[in-house]
């Protein structure tokens, strides 16, 4: 998606039908050295407790996991309908947290990069848990992406159309009874009557949409994923290629 498809995206997501053909995201980069450094002593979490286990959000509207004052801070912009990211979350996840979070030298942080209706509502319901359960319903989202694009593609443009349609504070359940994620996220500790509130806030919806427009012109994102190290965009969205940066910059 380049950045011109972007110009109006807080209005396009939360206020005007989309078709159900999702927008491409972004394919592989070609690596690059990164910066050399020597490797970076691993940081003690705090007492009873792992470095996964910290999690807050953050004023850029993400979710950050792992050491506050980690030296190397990884910000990925990710999209729940793009099967690139949830490419991406399935091969790296695990050893990113386990490894890298850690070790307390890299905090990995998660923004929602929205592209449509569909990954709105299930941003939201991501969100509509304690922070710390955000990123594990994030993982699972992912996991599901295929079933939840195929439940609404099963149900027609007419439908989905009928859906986006609704008022701002309805349209948000309407997407994610036709996606199948009330269900979905029901099974995973977030009852229909919370869902339900969280995808009234239309509030929130706008604030994601916002969040990507400026992230869209900030960083001139035009793909999914992207991932920022210490403030810089980089070239690489595939893990092989992540891995091997973090560890050149000293988380090894």
């Amino acid at each position: 998606m380049t950045r011109s498809a972007f110009r109006s995206l807080a209005f396009a997501l939360v206020a005007a039908p989309l078709a159900l053909g999702l927008a491409a995201c972004g394919k592989s980069g070609d690596g690059g050295s990164g910066t050399s450094g020597d490797a970076i002593t691993k940081v003690a979490p705090p007492a009873g407790k792992v470095w996964s286990d910290v999690v807050s959000k953050t004023p850029d509207g993400g979710y950050v996991m792992g050491n506050p004052e980690a030296p190397i801070k990884l910000v990925e912009f990710g999209s729940l309908t793009c099967s690139h990211c949830a490419e991406f979350a399935e091969k790296s996840f695990a050893e990113l947290r386990d490894n890298f979070v850690a070790s307390g030298r890299v905090s990995f942080e998660m923004r929602n990069f929205v592209r449509d209706g569909i990954d709105v509502a299930a941003s939201q319901l991501t969100r509509c848990g304690a922070p710390e359960s955000y990123f594990a319903l994030t993982e699972q989202a992912f996991a599901n992406q295929a079933a939840m694009i195929q439940r609404v593609q099963a149900a027609g443009e007419p439908a989905f159309r009928a859906a986006m349609a609704q008022p701002d504070d309805k349209r948000g359940l309407a997407i994610a009874e036709l996606a199948g994620l009330t269900e979905f996220f029901a099974a995973r500790g977030i009852a229909r009557d919370q869902a339900a509130a969280c995808l009234g806030d239309a509030a929130a919806a706008q604030a994601l949409a916002r969040d990507t427009q400026t992230a869209a012109e900030k960083y001139k994102i035009e793909g999914t994923p992207t991932f920022v190290i210490n403030g810089e965009k980089t070239d690489v969205n595939a893990w092989p290629e992540l891995k091997a940066r973090l560890e050149t910059m000293g988380a090894r």
